[in-house]
C-alpha cells in the first residue's frame, strides 16, 4: 500500500491514518528490541511488550501475489492478505513461538499450540502460564553460545518502517514506561485519539544558572466537539485551532552564579567553606529567592501540572532538589510522568521552551530502501564492540602465613630497652657511662641480688642473643671494656659462643666448632688483653684450655719483647750508616764569586762548532753555576762514568 505524499514533518498527534496502517516497528537490528523488552519484564507476562514483527525482521518474509505472505517463526503459517499477517502476529500462537525462539527452542505448531492451551486448567488465554513454565525451564540450564545473544544499547529515538521506502522516528521518552505492557506501536496509535475535554497537557520546566523557565501546554486537543469546522457566518473559512497552544507560562532569573566564574554559590560554599563577601551572600540570597519562586509557581499551577500526562525537567542534581525537597510537593521523585530531555537544551527562556516543545512533538521522518536499511545494519553491527570473552577465574594462591612476632609485656619492653642501652655502650666503648648504669641497673638486667656479668643475652633483645657481654666487647674491639671487665667485674672466659649466634667466621659461614670470647676478638689489641691477664692470673680460670687462649703474656715477657724490637731497630740504624760510609764522599764545591750577569750570559754563548756533551767543557766552571750541591754532584758522577766508558774502549781497542 502506497503511502500519501508526506510533507516534511508529522505532529507527534496528527500522524495520518494511512500512513499509521502500514507502520512496523523498525530498529538498527529488529529483534533487538524483543530482547530486551522480554528482559525487561521479568517474571511477568514476558511478551506483552513484543512488538509486531517488522519486515526487517528474519521472521517475516513478504514473496510475491502468488505465493501470499508467511511467518518463519510459526510452522505452516500464510496469509492472503496484510490483516490477516497482523492478526497472526497479535495471536498467542505467534508470540509464544516468539518467546520460545529467543530462548534457543524449536517452535510449535497450531495444534501443539492448542493442546498446551487445553491442558491449562485456568486461564482464559493461556500465554502467561506457558511463557513462565519456558523461563522457569530456559533459566534452569547455562545458555549455549548459539542463543547468547548481544547486548545492544538504546537510542533515544525509536523507529517505524513503513514500506517501501519511508521510516518515521518518535522519542522514547514519550511512551509509557517500560513497566507499561503496551507495544509501542499501540501506543503511537493511542495517542492520535484524544479521550481527555482539554485534552492533553504536558509541564516544561528548565532551570539552569538562575534562569528559569516553564510552562504548560496543550499537545493535543479533542476535535471530537468541533460540529461546525467548515465556513464561518459570514462564508469565510474558520481557522483551524492548533493542537499545541502554551497555556501557562513563566521565566525568571535570579543572581545565583558568578560571572565568568561558573557554579552555584552553594556547590562553592560546600567545596571551600562559606565565602564572606558581599557578593556571595546577594548570590545564597538569589538562590533561596529562587527556590522560593519556583516553589510558589509549582503550588499555583497545581492543578494544571496534576492534569497534564508528561513532566519534563532539565536542571542539575542541586536544582532537581527546588522540586521534591520540600514539604507536600506539587511533584513526587516516584512520579511516573516524569521524564528527561532526551537532547541537549540551552539557556532557560521562553523560546527555548518552545524550541524544546517542538522538538519533543515534531515526528522524525527519513526514506531508506530495503537495500539502505540492510547496509546500515550491517554497518551497524560491525561498530559494535565485540563481547569480550568471560575469564576464568583463577583461585589465588593461598599466601604463607608469616609468623607474627609475639606481643611483649611492659615489663619485657622495659627489659628490652634497658640490654639495648648497655648493648649500645659497650660496643661503642662508653666505659664512663657502662660503669654507672651498671652499678644501678644490673638487678633488673640479670633478675637477681648478684653482680651477673656473666648472664647470657635474652632472646628479648633481637641481637647477640645468647652471648654474654664480654663476647660483645672482644667482638666489637673494645679493650678497655675487655680489661674492666676481666679485672673488676671477673668476667667468665671460659663461656662458649653459641653456635646459632650472629656472630659469623670471615668466610660469612657460621662455625661448628667451639668459641670463646678469645676468638671473637677482633684486634690484636684486645687478645693481648686476655693474655696479659691470663699471665697475672694464671690460677683464676683454665685459660689454655677452656679459655682457648695459646699463651700468656707477663711483663718479663713483654720486656724481652721491647728490647728485642729496640736491638732489631738500633741494628737497621748501623746498617744505614756503613751503608752511607761506603759511599764516595762529594767533595765540597767552594763557594763561587758573584760573576756579573752579562759574563753568565756569556758563559752559554759558547762555540756551537766544538762538540756539545753534557756539563760542557772540561775545566769550564761557568757550566755549573747557578746549581745545588745535589745537582753538582750528580754531574760530577755523570762526567766520571764518561771517562771510565772511554777508559774501557781504549783497553778493548789494544
Amino acid at each position: 500500500m502506497a503511502n500519501s505524499p508526506s510533507p516534511h514533518s508529522y505532529h507527534l498527534f496528527a500522524v495520518p491514518t494511512p500512513l499509521l496502517e502500514t507502520l512496523t516497528p523498525r530498529n538498527n537490528i529488529s529483534s533487538r528490541d524483543l530482547t530486551h523488552q522480554s528482559q525487561r519484564a521479568g517474571d511477568k507476562d514476558d511478551t506483552a511488550n513484543i512488538e509486531e514483527p517488522s519486515p526487517r525482521n528474519p521472521a517475516i518474509t513478504s514473496t510475491s501475489t502468488t505465493l501470499g505472505r508467511s511467518c518463519n517463526v510459526c510452522q505452516g503459517a500464510s496469509f492472503a492478505n496484510v490483516d490477516d499477517q497482523r492478526n497472526h502476529f497479535r495471536s498467542d500462537w505467534h508470540r509464544y513461538n516468539v518467546k520460545l525462539r529467543l530462548n534457543g527452542k524449536d517452535a510449535v505448531g497450531e495444534n501443539e499450540f492448542t493442546q498446551l492451551v487445553e491442558a491449562l486448567e485456568d486461564s482464559l488465554s493461556g500465554l502467561a502460564t506457558l511463557l513462565s513454565r519456558a523461563t522457569v525451564k530456559t533459566r534452569s540450564r547455562s545458555p549455549s553460545p548459539s542463543s547468547t545473544r548481544r547486548n545492544f544499547p538504546l537510542t533515544p529515538l525509536i523507529w517505524f518502517h513503513s514500506p517501501p521506502s519511508t521510516q518515521i522516528g518518535v522519542y522514547r521518552a514519550i511512551f509509557s514506561s517500560p513497566d507499561v505492557t503496551v507495544p509501542y506501536l499501540d501506543q503511537l496509535r493511542e495517542m492520535q485519539n484524544c479521550q481527555e475535554a482539554e485534552g492533553k497537557k504536558w509541564a516544561l520546566f528548565l532551570v539552569a544558572g538562575g534562569h528559569f523557565a516553564g510552562a504548560v501546554v496543550r499537545v493535543h486537543r479533542d476535535r471530537s466537539k468541533d460540529n461546525d469546522v467548515g465556513k464561518t457566518k459570514k462564508g469565510k473559512p474558520k481557522k483551524v485551532v492548533p493542537d499545541t497552544e502554551v497555556i501557562l507560562h513563566k521565566t525568571f532569573h535570579r543572581y545565583t552564579t558568578r560571572r565568568k566564574q561558573g557554579g552555584s554559590q552553594s556547590i562553592n560554599d560546600n567545596a571551600k567553606g562559606a565565602a564572606i563577601s558581599a557578593g556571595a551572600m546577594l548570590r545564597r540570597y538569589g538562590e533561596q529567592a529562587l527556590r522560593d519562586d519556583i516553589r510558589n509557581l509549582l503550588q499555583e499551577w497545581s492543578d494544571e501540572v496534576d492534569q497534564c500526562e508528561r513532566v519534563w525537567i532539565r536542571a542539575s542534581v542541586s536544582n532537581r532538589r527546588i522540586f521534591f525537597d520540600y514539604e507536600d510537593p506539587v511533584l513526587n521523585k516516584g512520579d511516573e510522568r516524569l521524564r528527561t530531555f532526551p537532547f541537549p537544551t540551552r539557556r532557560p527562556t521562553q523560546s527555548e521552551l518552545l524550541r524544546c516543545l517542538m522538538e519533543l512533538t515534531k515526528v522524525k521522518i527519513t526514506h531508506f530502501t530495503e537495500e539502505d536499511l540492510k547496509a546500515q545494519d550491517a554497518a551497524y553491527l560491525a561498530s559494535l564492540p565485540k563481547p569480550k570473552p568471560v575469564p576464568v577465574p583463577v583461585q589465588p594462591k593461598e599466601k604463607p602465613v608469616q609468623p607474627q612476632p609475639p606481643k611483649l609485656t611492659k615489663e619485657e619492653e622495659l627489659l628490652k630497652d634497658k640490654w639495648g642501652r648497655v648493648l649500645e655502650m659497650v660496643s661503642k666503648g662508653r666505659l664512663e657511662a657502662l660503669k654507672p648504669f651498671w652499678e644501678k641497673e644490673h638487678a633488673n638486667l640479670v633478675g637477681g641480688g648478684d653482680d651477673g656479668v656473666d648472664i647470657r643475652i635474652p632472646k628479648v633483645t633481637g641481637e647477640h642473643q645468647g652471648q654474654t657481654i664480654l663476647q660483645v666487647a672482644a667482638s666489637s674491639g673494645q679493650e678497655e671494656v675487655v680489661q674492666w671487665l676481666l679485672e673488676e667485674k671477673g668476667a667468665d672466659p671460659t663461656i662458649d659462643v653459641p653456635l646459632e649466634s650472629s656472630i659469623v667466621d670471615l668466610d660469612g659461614v657460621a662455625p661448628s666448632r667451639r668459641r670463646t670470647a678469645y676468638d671473637l676478638a677482633s684486634t690484636k689489641e684486645v687478645r693481648n688483653v686476655f693474655r696479659r691477664y691470663a699471665g697475672s692470673h694464671p690460677d683464676k680460670w683454665d685459660w689454655f684450655g677452656a679459655g682457648r687462649i695459646p699463651s700468656a703474656l707477663t711483663v718479663d715477657q713483654e720486656e724481652q719483647r721491647d728490647e728485642k724490637k729496640k736491638v732489631r731497630r738500633k741494628g737497621l740504624k748501623d746498617k744505614i750508616k756503613e751503608r752511607e760510609a761506603r759511599q764516595p764522599a762529594t767533595p765540597e764545591s767552594e763557594p763561587e764569586p758573584e760573576v756579573e750577569t752579562k759574563n753568565v750570559v756569556g758563559a752559554f754563548q759558547e762555540d756551537k762548532t766544538g762538540p756539545r756533551r753534557l756539563g760542557g767543557t772540561t775545566g769550564d766552571n761557568s757550566a755549573v753555576l747557578g746549581l745545588t750541591p745535589e745537582m753538582k754532584a750528580k754531574l760530577e758522577r755523570e762526567r766520571r762514568a764518561r771517562a771510565a766508558e772511554a777508559r774501557m774502549k781504549a783497553l778493548s781497542g789494544r
